[in-house]
């Protein structure tokens, strides 16, 4: 494109721009727990973050996220699957509710989730009933993180199903494919790369999440205590120190796994065009 017809003005001073703003929002703030916590020395740093509370936390933490992202894969494609193939009353309604996580403050999640789930709750009672713990347990640390997490699936798969062209289904279906095995060879490798997309932003919104939380985990040191509240804990008794510690191995892991999940997504993307 000629410079004449370009709509934003120049590379230099729109790459300048998002390098400047990105450094204002991302990485200088990301940039203060390396220097903060370098000052700890190295083996306070270490019996710090391999604290066997804090080791559990992350446990806690990251297999919560992990398990909650997997349900959201497979119900959130579901759901947009409901969505885009189908016409039914109150389509547009339920549609936004999907939204809703979004929007409602996290602390006002935590709390409906824990009178809903408690033991005197509506589900609760029947939960509970079964002999199933659903409050102050890690089933209620899932069932929060799903909430949380269900929007970013739902909404990442939705458009790509919208714009697949369903000519390739009726081909397939023509030539005697069955339906499951049209899904797997025609429909699931072009919705592969968005559902995993959705899979990882489901998966660190759970890991840092604190405000849903906080309030249906119980927060029972070695059992349902969340990383964040440790930081949270440490910040109170003015341990800023050991806080950064802790955020840092989460915000590296956190990495780590994202990093993971763009390298397989552009893998996929380089043999599809092969």
């Amino acid at each position: 494109m000629s410079k004449s017809k370009r709509v934003i003005p120049g590379f230099g001073l729109t790459m300048g721009v998002s390098i400047v703003y990105l450094s204002l929002i991302v990485l200088i703030p990301l940039s203060t727990l390396v220097i903060k916590s370098t000052g700890m020395g190295i083996d306070k740093f270490i019996s710090t973050v391999l604290d066997p509370r804090v080791l559990h936390g992350y446990l806690v933490s990251f297999g919560s996220a992990f398990i909650a992202a997997i349900i959201n894969s497979i119900f959130g494609l579901i759901l947009a699957w409901v969505l885009v193939r189908y016409d039914f009353p109150f389509k547009r309604f339920i549609d936004g509710i999907i939204d809703l996580p979004f929007a409602l403050p996290t602390a006002v999640a935590g709390i409906s989730l824990t009178t809903l789930y408690s033991e005197n709750g509506w589900i609760g009672k029947i939960l509970y009933s079964f002999g199933i713990q659903s409050s102050f347990s890690i089933f209620g640390i899932v069932v929060a993180l799903t909430f949380i997490g269900i929007p970013f699936v739902v909404r990442t798969i939705q458009p790509v199903l919208e714009d697949l062209d369903s000519q390739y289904e009726e081909a397939a279906i023509m030539l005697g494919a069955s339906r499951i095995r049209t899904f797997f060879k025609v429909i699931f490798p072009e919705i592969s790369a968005p559902l995993l997309t959705g899979f990882g932003l489901a998966f660190a919104r759970g890991v840092g999440e604190y405000g849903s939380v906080v309030f249906i985990a119980g927060n029972k040191p070695m059992k349902t205590e969340i990383a964040p509240l440790l930081i949270m804990s440490k910040l109170e008794q003015f341990n800023y120190a050991g806080a950064t510690a802790i955020a840092i191995v989460m915000l590296m892991a956190s990495f780590l796994i994202l990093f993971v999940i763009n390298g397989i997504q552009l893998r996929n993307s380089r043999l599809k065009k092969i």
